[in-house]
Parts: C-alpha cells; sequence; structure tokens
C-alpha cells in the first residue's frame, strides 16, 4: 500500500484523474470492477493497434482480388477512397472511445447514445452483428499466414501438389497457437506488440526498397493509368464496388477500443492508438502497393499463379530468386502472426464484455476472467472452435468462405452506425464528453457524414462482383444475405431470451473526466 500512495502523490493530478485503476474506483467505464491487468501505455496500444491492422501485409494478401475492379489505377485509388471513409469513420469511434472506454466498445456506445428508452436492444444487436463481423474477419485474417507458409514450403519444392487439405492444417494450426499464445502469455503481449510494430515500421520499408531496386518495372501508365475492368460493371461500378477491397486492408478502427480497460489512461491514449492505426495504415498500405504494382511484369501470371499466395509470383517476379522470395514472405508471416494474435486478443475482449453483460448463452461460464492468466479464457477458446469451423468451409467451397470473410466490413460498419446514427439524432446528449470531442458544430457533421458513408457504401458493397450475374453462381455477392440473415439469428435469440433476461451493460455516471461518481 505504502508503493501506491508514493505513485499516488508522485502523478500529477491529470493524470489522477484520467486513470482509471482498480486501487482507485470500484467500477471502470464499463461499470464492473477490472479484471484486466493495465499493462498497456501508449506506445504498447499503438502498436497493438497497428499490427492488428497491419494493412500493408493484408494488401498484398488480397490485391490479386483488386486487380480486377480496373487494374493497378483501381486497386491504388480505391485503397485512398476507402482509406478516406475510414478517417471519418474513425474519427466517431475515437469520440466515443474517449467518452467511454469499455471493453464492450461499440456494444458499449449503441447502448448509450440512443437514450435508455431504445439503448438495451439497439446495443444488443450492435454488439451481435459486430462480434460476427470480427469472428468472420479473424478467419480470413488467419488464413494469410496459413497460405504464406505453405507457399514458403513451394518455393523450394516445385514438384509440390498444393491441395486444400494442405492450408486448413497450417490454418488450424495458426488459430490455436495464437489462442494459445493470447491464453497463456498475456504479460508478454505488450512486448510483443511492440516488436510487430518493428517489424512493421522496418519490414515494410525493406520490402519496399527491395522491390524498387529490382531492374525490371511495369511503365508508369500500367501502374497510374491504364484502368482494366473486367467485371462487367461500368468503370464507375468497378470503382464503387472495388472500395470494398481498400475497406479490407484498412477496416479496423474499432479493434483495440476493446482493450479499453488494459489501459492506465484510456481517454487520453485511445483515440490515439485509432489515429496513429489509420495514419500509417494509410501510408503503409499505399506505398507498399505503388512498390508492389512497379513490381508486376506480368499480370496474368500473377492473377493465374497455382500457389497458395500470389504475392510470391510478384516477388519471384521481381527477385529472379527463391532466396529473396522466401525472405520476403518471412517478412509477411512474422509481421501477419503477431496481427492475428492481437485480433484474437481483441475478439476474445469483445465475446467477453458481451457475455458479463448477459448477451450471450452461457453466459456466466463466457463472462469467466481468469485473473492470474489475465485472460478471459473460456471466451478465448471458444473463438478459436469457432474460427476452427469457419475454415472448414472453404473445404467444400472457397467462394463460400471468401463470402464469409467479405462480410467482415458490412457487419462491423453496420454495427457502427449503430451508435454514430442515435448519437446524431438525439443530439449527441446521451455520451459524457471525453478529452477528445469533436463538439457542437463538427461533431454533427462528421457523424452525418459518417453514417451517409456507411449507408452509401453497404449498399455498393452488397452489389454483385461481376456482371451478368445469371448463370455464373460464384459472382453472386452474398454479404446482403449474411447480414440478412445473422440479423434473423439475433433477431431469435433475442425473443427466445434475451427480450427478457438481458438488462444491458451497467451504465455508471460519470463525471467529465470519466470517473465514477455514482454506481448502479
Amino acid at each position: 500500500m505504502a508503493d501506491i500512495e508514493k505513485a499516488k502523490q508522485s502523478s500529477s493530478s491529470d493524470d489522477q484523474d484520467d486513470q482509471v485503476s482498480v486501487h482507485e474506483v470500484q467500477t471502470n467505464a464499463s461499470g464492473h470492477v477490472d479484471q484486466l491487468p493495465r499493462q498497456y501505455g501508449l506506445l504498447a496500444i499503438c502498436a497493438t493497434a497497428l499490427t492488428i491492422d497491419n494493412a500493408w501485409v493484408v494488401l498484398g494478401g488480397s490485391f490479386v482480388v483488386s486487380i480486377a475492379n480496373g487494374g493497378p489505377p483501381g486497386l491504388l485509388y480505391e485503397l485512398l477512397t476507402a482509406c478516406a471513409y475510414y478517417f471519418v469513420v474513425g474519427a466517431c469511434i475515437a469520440e466515443l472511445a474517449s467518452a467511454i472506454p469499455s471493453a464492450g466498445g461499440v456494444y458499449h456506445w449503441a447502448s448509450v447514445t440512443p437514450g435508455p428508452r431504445y439503448g438495451r436492444i439497439v446495443g444488443f444487436f450492435a454488439g451481435h452483428l459486430g462480434w460476427w463481423g470480427w469472428m468472420f474477419g479473424l478467419a480470413s485474417i488467419v488464413y494469410i499466414p496459413a497460405n504464406v507458409t505453405v507457399q514458403m514450403y513451394a518455393v523450394y519444392h516445385a514438384e509440390f501438389n498444393q491441395q486444400p487439405w494442405h492450408l486448413y492444417l497450417a490454418y488450424v494450426l495458426v488459430t490455436w497457437f495464437c489462442v494459445a499464445v493470447v491464453v497463456f502469455g498475456n504479460r508478454f503481449m505488450p512486448a510483443l506488440q511492440t516488436f510487430g510494430l518493428l517489424v512493421i515500421c522496418i519490414g515494410g520499408p525493406v520490402t519496399i526498397i527491395v522491390l524498387a531496386a529490382m531492374p525490371s518495372h511495369a511503365s508508369h501508365s500500367f501502374v497510374w493509368t491504364d484502368f482494366e475492368n473486367v467485371t462487367g460493371w461500368s468503370n464507375g461500378g468497378a470503382f464503387l464496388v472495388g472500395v470494398l477491397n481498400g475497406a479490407f486492408t484498412i477496416g479496423t478502427p474499432d479493434s483495440v477500443t476493446h482493450m479499453a480497460e488494459e489501459l492506465p489512461h484510456p481517454r487520453k491514449d485511445m483515440p490515439k492508438a485509432i489515429f496513429a492505426q489509420l495514419g500509417l495504415g494509410t501510408i503503409t498500405s499505399f506505398c507498399f502497393a505503388i512498390a508492389l504494382m512497379y513490381a508486376i511484369t506480368d499480370l496474368d501470371a500473377v492473377v493465374n499463379s497455382p500457389g497458395a499466395f500470389p504475392l510470391a509470383a510478384v516477388y519471384l517476379q521481381a527477385t529472379r530468386s527463391r532466396g529473396g522470395t522466401f525472405g520476403l514472405l518471412f517478412i509477411i508471416l512474422i509481421s501477419i502472426l503477431i496481427c492475428s494474435i492481437g485480433i484474437t486478443i481483441s475478439v476474445s475482449r469483445n465475446l467477453w464484455a458481451l457475455a458479463r453483460d448477459d448477451a450471450t448463452p452461457y453466459s456466466r461460464w463466457l463472462s469467466h476472467c481468469n485473473e492470474r492468466l489475465g485472460c478471459p479464457v473460456q471466451a478465448t477458446v471458444v473463438n478459436g472452435i469457432l474460427v476452427t469451423a469457419f475454415g472448414a468451409i472453404a473445404l467444400g467451397s472457397k467462394v463460400a468462405f471468401n463470402d464469409l470473410a467479405g462480410s467482415f466490413i458490412i457487419l462491423t460498419t453496420t454495427s457502427y452506425l449503430l451508435f454514430i446514427l442515435p448519437h446524431l439524432l438525439t443530439g449527441r446528449k446521451h455520451a459524457p464528453v471525453g478529452p477528445f470531442n469533436m463538439g457542437p458544430t463538427v461533431g454533427p457533421i462528421v457523424n452525418a457524414l459518417a453514417a451517409l458513408l456507411i449507408v452509401f457504401f453497404n449498399i455498393v458493397f452488397c452489389l454483385p462482383f461481376t456482371m451478368p450475374v445469371i448463370g455464373h453462381a460464384d459472382a453472386m455477392n452474398y454479404n446482403s444475405v449474411i447480414l440478412v440473415g445473422l440479423t434473423l439469428v439475433t433477431v431469435v435469440w433475442w425473443l427466445a431470451s434475451a427480450r427478457t433476461k438481458y438488462k444491458g451493460p451497467v451504465l455508471p455516471r460519470m463525471d467529465e473526466k470519466g470517473r465514477v461518481i455514482q454506481e448502479r
């Protein structure tokens, strides 16, 4: 106790007001007693945000899909459009993360901004749709290191005949490696995520320099102006549909908000982490995309590559070396493994936050947190089981798995809309004011713009990928079907049980500095 008193005396009064510690208050902004160690400083939480996003690596894993919507110019300009879109949405998320730093994140804010009359049901649906979205996002991200691992083996084994079960085996191993690290290595997570930031800041530029230094490059027109549209849409339609690929690259602005209860100063530091993630993600992914497009000398060979990871074909064209290709893939592997671990942390906290508010089946069991390990073990393991099951879908249909993974954007942005739109319509009066606040003039404008963009792009992202659709089942976009289906599943759970048993998150009364001044 003497050490605690000394620490308190040495802190500034502002820091004491902002710091939410189990020693100072019995409840945090979520209305629950702290159960997770507050071990992430500003650098560590920014590092976690950046490694979870890992935009340049994610772009490398999906760029072949983007090529159809306008070739290299389409990929570059669609990426910039998606980044601008998510900066607007990210500002709304940062504002609420500063006001209500809760592990529930979007779920908690959607319970607050509509007011007491509608907050319970709106928050419930926002929480479930957001969690499903992140589950599908985790499944899609885990497939990247699985693909890279198989491709690294194939680099030195030309006779290797890749089979779907090879990828699934690697996928399962990566999934449970991440679960094990999160469960048993929580105290090492800040250091690991900081190391991940180092890999991004060094590995990304090294990859770009290597690609740029190679003697053979594509023409300037190929990269910047030759808009090649093979989707069947008009050029404008192809461009808008293609923004989905850029959104998948950058669209993780709420990821670290579920770790708010693991920061000493979440109200100040969380917005910084969100904007650092969006800013560095935009810069690294765009610079990498430019270098990657210039490195392509045979686009058809890349698009039709039989390997697990088409990016390897670009690296091989650029370096003309198996060793160089293997080395660049190794950078990708290390970076995306740390990314997968970070997302596993975030998604486990998300499910745990829902469960402790009785928003899930078996909530008493799922809401348990092992304070010795500093981890909600049950929630983490359940997520691992579900991700393993989702990955098995690819054994039967790669198209079905891709559609499931692609719904990540639709589901998460819909959950954002469920707190942004009520915040706007209620005059922004139900949420407390945090250190980062856009004010009564700018705030409503940004909220309105974000809501309009989400509605517009969600409609666009539900359009078929290519035209015509009739007779081409693989061209169908099932995002709308998945959104409606999961909404109906949530409705069923609401009517069957949650309507009477679910009480909603505990919403303590807080002062302007986020201190609990009245508990329910």
